[in-house]
């Protein structure tokens, strides 16, 4: 049977839940974007009390395959209010935050209210200040420009903007009529998005799995112990995750990367094998790659202490960190790579 996948479904998802503000610790609205989509095509989410979701597709006695993607992305966290009124802020995650320089952005506070503003250099003029051009781009040279009348702290403060205050900037998504999906936060709405398309490949073919299978949509990967904690009955891990591009490395923006080692160590030998005999038996595009900064929720869950094996694969990103872009072509060859795997 040929493997036909609903691309504009998948797109679709990427667009509602790219769109929520989420870097980690403040995923809760993402994570019922998520479960909103999930009981849609009539599958239950359950919540861990991490905030973590847990999507049981089949269950199974004998044995249980997760699949993982995060839905946390880097950001931003006031760290105080400057006597201007302006913002300094602390990285959540490791965003490149030269990249930032110029980049609109949410902040909330803890009672609900949005503001806008924007994140710039502490010399953000060429006119003005002469080191405009050369100044650091760093958490100790930049700052949020509230879009509000303030003048000084009290100012701010009035507003009801404290330290500790989430700051999420703007994706910007875009997906171009040849295919790219360029955005930031791809790592990893885009592959978290290859497994609601996934979910809806299952249900669509009504496809028999002969093990159990879950999904699983982690909260905090980006700073390191996103799946630490898993369900017992999982047997193996396959974190999707972004695929790296760059240096040395095979991958390209149309493959499906496999991982056989990141900077946490080798991913399971016969889980990395499988995955690249299925890929070389039915002509999916793929690459093999050694990750050199990276590791995934199959990292933390192995750290957690769980007895698993585990894998780790994902679409071809560019610029991670920064102004990802990948190509459709890499999504449904992960989706391909998937759905052998399950149904072999």
């Amino acid at each position: 049977m040929a493997m036909i996948f609903d691309k504009e479904y998948i797109l679709d998802c990427l667009k509602e839940i790219i769109s929520v503000d989420s870097p980690s610790g403040f995923t809760a609205n993402v994570m019922k974007k998520l479960a909103n989509i999930v009981e849609k095509l009539g599958y239950k989410a359950i919540y861990t009390e991490k905030g973590n979701l847990i999507v049981e597709v089949f269950a199974s006695n004998e044995r249980t395959i997760g699949l993982a993607a995060h839905v946390d992305t880097l950001g931003l966290m006031v760290r105080s209010i400057k006597a201007d009124g302006s913002l300094a802020f602390t990285k959540i995650g490791g965003p490149m935050l030269p990249t930032l320089d110029g980049e609109y952005c949410n902040v909330h506070t803890r009672s609900g209210k949005v503001y806008t503003g924007t994140i710039l250099s502490n010399s953000p003029a060429a006119h003005v200040f002469p080191d405009a051009l050369i100044l650091p781009r760093d958490e100790n040279n930049m700052h949020v420009r509230l879009d509000e009348k303030v003048k000084c702290k009290k100012d701010t403060l009035a507003l009801g903007i404290e330290t500790g205050d989430f700051i999420c900037y703007d994706p910007k998504l875009q997906i171009t009529e040849s295919g790219f999906i360029k955005s930031r936060f791809l790592d990893d709405k885009l592959s978290a998005s290859i497994l609601l398309g996934l979910l809806k490949y299952i249900k669509d073919n009504n496809i028999k799995l002969k093990y159990g299978l879950k999904l699983l949509f982690s909260s905090y990967e980006e700073v390191g112990h996103g799946m630490s904690y898993i369900p017992e009955d999982i047997t193996e891990l396959i974190a999707v995750d972004m695929g790296c591009i760059g240096l040395d490395l095979n991958c390209t923006e149309y493959d499906v990367s496999i991982c056989a080692k990141d900077s946490s160590g080798p991913y399971d030998y016969d889980i990395t094998t499988k995955l690249i005999n299925l890929s070389k038996e039915n002509n999916i595009q793929y690459a093999v790659d050694i990750y050199p900064m990276y590791q995934s929720d199959v990292s933390a869950a192995l750290k957690g202490g769980n007895n698993i094996k585990g894998g780790l694969i994902g679409p071809g990103v560019g610029a991670s960190h920064g102004m990802e872009r990948s190509h459709y072509e890499a999504v449904e060859n992960t989706l391909k790579l998937l759905a052998l795997y399950l149904e072999n």
